[in-house]
Formats: C-alpha cells, sequence, structure tokens
C-alpha cells in the first residue's frame, strides 16, 4: 500500500500515514483499514477492540459458572443476582472518572493499566467463600468494565467525525464480543475440560486463571506498542508544543453540562444496560426455564453476545450512511427506530414459552440491541468534539448504572414482571430523542444544518475528502531553469525576484 506523506510542518511521530487523513481534524483518518495493522490509525483501532474483548472476557468470566458457584456456596438467587448488580456497579464510577482522564493523559496508558488491574482479582476467584466475597470480588473485577470508554475515545481520536461511527461501533461491537465468547469459551469449553482431572468445585475455583494470565499479559503489550493519537504519545506532544495541556476537571465539567450528553446516558443505559443484564441473566435463565445443563445453558446465552461481531457495527454504519444523506436528523431517526424495536422484542421474548422460538428472538433482540449501541456512539462525537472523552465516558456510565436498574428488577421481581419494566423502559427511551439538539446540527423534526456541517457530510465544497486529504505541490520548472543558470549577482537577484512573485 502506498504511504501518504504526513507533512513537515510541524513536529510529528510518524512521517508517512498508511491511510488517508484529514490535516483538518488533526491527521485523523478518513478511511479504516481492516487487515492493517499499520501504526498510529489502525494499530490503536485493534488494540482498542482488543483490550476491551479481553476485559469483557474476564468481566463476565464467572457468569456461566455463577449456578455451579451457587450450589457450591449455597447462596440464594437474591444473592447471585446482589453479585451481578456489584459486577457492573463497580465501573460506573470508573466511566466517569475515565472520560477526563483520557482527555487528558490519552487511552493508551489507561487501557493497558486497567486490564492488567482486573486481571488480579480476576485470578482470586477460587478463594471465594461465600456470597459477601462474591460481590467483592466481582466489584473489583468489573472496575475493567471501565475500559470501554478508552476503547471510545481512542477511536474517536483517531478517526474523522464521518467515519467514526463506524470505526466506533466496530471496537465497541468487536469488544463487546467477549461477553459471548466468554460464556462459550469458560461455560461450555476450559470449565468441563478442567472437570476432567477435578471435581466442579475444583475446576470453577481455577478456571479463572487462564483469562486472567492473558489479560495481563495484553494489558502491558498494549502500553509498549501502540500510542496515543495520530501525531504520536500525549506526553510527547505537550513537551513539543503540538498538543495543549489538559484539565481532566474543566473537560468533564463542559462534558457534563451539555443536555444531549444526558439524553444519551439514559438511551445509553437502555441498550448496552440491557446487554450486560443479559449477559449475568441468560445462561440461569435458560437454564431454569427449560431445565438444561450449565454447559448448554451457557452455550445458547453465549448467542447474545455473539451478535456484536456484525450488530454493533452495522448500526454505526448505517447511522454513517445515514448522515452523509440526512445530516443529523438520519442519526437521530435511525437510533429512535432501534430502541422502539427494542423495547417491543423485550415482550416479545419474555413470552416466548418455547426453546427454538426464545433463541430465534434472543438472535433478533441482540441484534437489535447492538445497533441501538453503535448508533448511540455514532452521535457521541458530535455533541462537543473538545471534549469527547468525558462525554463518551457519562454516556458509557449510563450503561452501566442501566444494568443496575434492570438488575435489582430482576432481583426484586418475577423474571417476566422484570423483563415487562425493562422493555416499557426502553420505548420511553426513544422518545428522548426529541429533544436531543446538537448547536449547528438539525434535531429530529426541528433546526437544520449549518453550512459547513452540510458541506462535510456531503463532501462538498470545504469538505475534506481524500483527493484533498494532503496536497503535493507541481515543482516549478522555470526555478529551477533559473537556478541553473544562476551565475552572477544580477542574475541571482532576478531568481529571488521570481521566487517571491
Amino acid at each position: 500500500m502506498s504511504s501518504v506523506p504526513s507533512g513537515s510542518a510541524e513536529i510529528k511521530k510518524y512521517d508517512t500515514y498508511y491511510v488517508n487523513v484529514d490535516p483538518d481534524q488533526d491527521d485523523k483518518a478518513t478511511e479504516i483499514k481492516l487487515l492493517s495493522f499499520k501504526r498510529p490509525h489502525m494499530r490503536a483501532f485493534h488494540c482498542s477492540w482488543m483490550g476491551f474483548f479481553t476485559a469483557f472476557f474476564i468481566w463476565f468470566a464467572i457468569a456461566p459458572l455463577l449456578p455451579e458457584i451457587k450450589d457450591t456456596l449455597k447462596i440464594s438467587k437474591q444473592q447471585i443476582w446482589t453479585s451481578n448488580i456489584c459486577s457492573v456497579a463497580g465501573t460506573v464510577f470508573m466511566r466517569f472518572i475515565n472520560g477526563p482522564m483520557c482527555d487528558k493523559y490519552g487511552a493508551r496508558i489507561l487501557m493497558g493499566v486497567l486490564l492488567m488491574a482486573c486481571s488480579i482479582p480476576c485470578a482470586c476467584t477460587g478463594l471465594i467463600n461465600s456470597a459477601a466475597s462474591l460481590a467483592g470480588l466481582r466489584f473489583f473485577i468489573g472496575l475493567g468494565g471501565s475500559t470501554f470508554v478508552c476503547c471510545q475515545f481512542w477511536t474517536s481520536r483517531m478517526f474523522t467525525k464521518e467515519v467514526a461511527g463506524t470505526a466506533n461501533a466496530l471496537v465497541g461491537g468487536w469488544g463487546n464480543l467477549g461477553g459471548g465468547v466468554t460464556q462459550i469459551v469458560m461455560g461450555t469449553v476450559l470449565f468441563p475440560l478442567f472437570k476432567l482431572g477435578m471435581s466442579a468445585e475444583q475446576a470453577w475455583r481455577t478456571v479463572c486463571l487462564v483469562p486472567a494470565a492473558v489479560g495481563f499479559c495484553l494489558g502491558f503489550l498494549i502500553i509498549r506498542i501502540s500510542d496515543d493519537a495520530p501525531k504520536g504519545n500525549y506526553k510527547d506532544m505537550k513537551m513539543n508544543g503540538t498538543m495543549p495541556e489538559v484539565s481532566a476537571a474543566a473537560s468533564f465539567r463542559s462534558g457534563a453540562a451539555n443536555i444531549n450528553t444526558w439524553i444519551l446516558f439514559v438511551q445509553y443505559a437502555c441498550c448496552f444496560g440491557v446487554e450486560l443484564t443479559m449477559n449475568n441473566a441468560a445462561a440461569s435463565y435458560f437454564k431454569s426455564k427449560f431445565e438444561l445443563t450449565t454447559e448448554t445453558a451457557a452455550a445458547i446465552a453465549s448467542i447474545f453476545g455473539w451478535m456484536n461481531l456484525f450488530a454493533r457495527g452495522v448500526g454505526g454504519f448505517v447511522s454513517d450512511k445515514l448522515n452523509s444523506k440526512m445530516g443529523m436528523r438520519g442519526r437521530l431517526i435511525w437510533q429512535t427506530g432501534l430502541l422502539v424495536a427494542e423495547g417491543i422484542l423485550v415482550f416479545v421474548f419474555s413470552n416466548s414459552n418455547s426453546l427454538a422460538a426464545a433463541i430465534f428472538i434472543m438472535v433478533i433482540f441482540s441484534s437489535i440491541v447492538q445497533s441501538a449501541e453503535g448508533s448511540t456512539y455514532g452521535i457521541v462525537p458530535y455533541v462537543n468534539p473538545p471534549v469527547t472523552g468525558s462525554i463518551a465516558g457519562v454516556v458509557g456510565a449510563g450503561g452501566n448504572l442501566g444494568a443496575v436498574g434492570f438488575g435489582l428488577g430482576f432481583r426484586q421481581l418475577e423474571t417476566k414482571q422484570a423483563f415487562y419494566v425493562m422493555g416499557g423502559t426502553i420505548i420511553a427511551s426513544g422518545v428522548f430523542t426529541f429533544f436531543v439538539n446538537i448547536k449547528g446540527h438539525a434535531g429530529l423534526i426541528s433546526g437544520q444544518d449549518s453550512e459547513e456541517v452540510i458541506a462535510a457530510y456531503k463532501k462538498t465544497a470545504g469538505s475534506a475528502g481524500p483527493a484533498q486529504t494532503l496536497q503535493v505541490p507541481e515543482p516549478d520548472t522555470e526555478a529551477l531553469k533559473m537556478i541553473d543558470q544562476t551565475d552572477s549577482a544580477d542574475q541571482y537577484n532576478e531568481f529571488v525576484g521570481h521566487l517571491n512573485k
């Protein structure tokens, strides 16, 4: 692949880029080359989803083992749900913090450190001896779920707003895929494999050492092999004047003061919060309702997470395409339709009484949930671009807070009632899109895009299309001839005068 010069007008880490970039958007990439692992753009892209995937795997590694843990420790359904709530509550606070921290320090170091940190309590799973220790351990493991903010900020830092919806959705979706993979790998592959040489209790107490070791090693590797931004790492950029110092507190205040941030907070609670709830509940739900084995229930539950392989990416991709046709209004129409459809499917799923029908509906339901997640983060980079990290953190925290709320519903109510509450809440959240009002952009039913915005999404005059990404001036042949012929003071003065024309 041909390289694209990055220019030499300012200090940059790389002399060439292997994707087309927009110099007006801080050398962010205008395209996604999935098969490339080149630094800085595509290396960051792949490190972001792999890091979040591993954190997600660690986060829910214990979920398919809960029926076995429940039998060993003799604990109740309410105590299991308390641990589920703790596992998602732990990351709410961290997501609020991670946003402004990403704005200040970049996503690379935070991603690596959090991945290594959550690996430690995961490795201690075998020490659980009570409901309290289970809840406490899952709280600390859940802190790793805040790597989602790093994941979304990193791609927003590397890719232009016009393709950020697709980029954010792909890395978020492939990261969330860890929730499905962990169900089948931990519950259907590793747990039975460990049981071949030991008891069921010994197996669940030791199997979590595997994801813990992988997560710790990957966290260290990510810090070493990737970059914070297209022009280099934040520390170096601040030293050479390429990037100003950022106040984490000011960044958070600015992001939190925007009403659009909180609307997206609620809507993300009603898509990602639903996914987290299903990751915790699906295996136990299928095992109890359809009287399945732990291994079979885990395999079926994994389907929900496996839809992340494409569904979240589709949500962001369609959002980008509608944006190219209709601007922000296209994104908002897509967002509203997904949330309403998601809420309706919750009611349908909860009333499915055959295993085949429940699985079929769950596939469609999961696809819509994850498409809504991708759609939400297609809107985030537009809310207030200079503080995207803080906004991504607040919105991401909404997902976990939603999981806490829905988890409390499943803990206190009958399962069907809990599903009904969840479905009604999701549909209501879709109405909130009517109140989204982003400066310079059209709303769902009112307002209009500014001329600059229209030029950008339609790639007309003033836009930064690939052909305008970097321009190399044609050589001045007349000047070259004059240089060759210059052999006197008068000819030299004539040459200088030519250059100054």
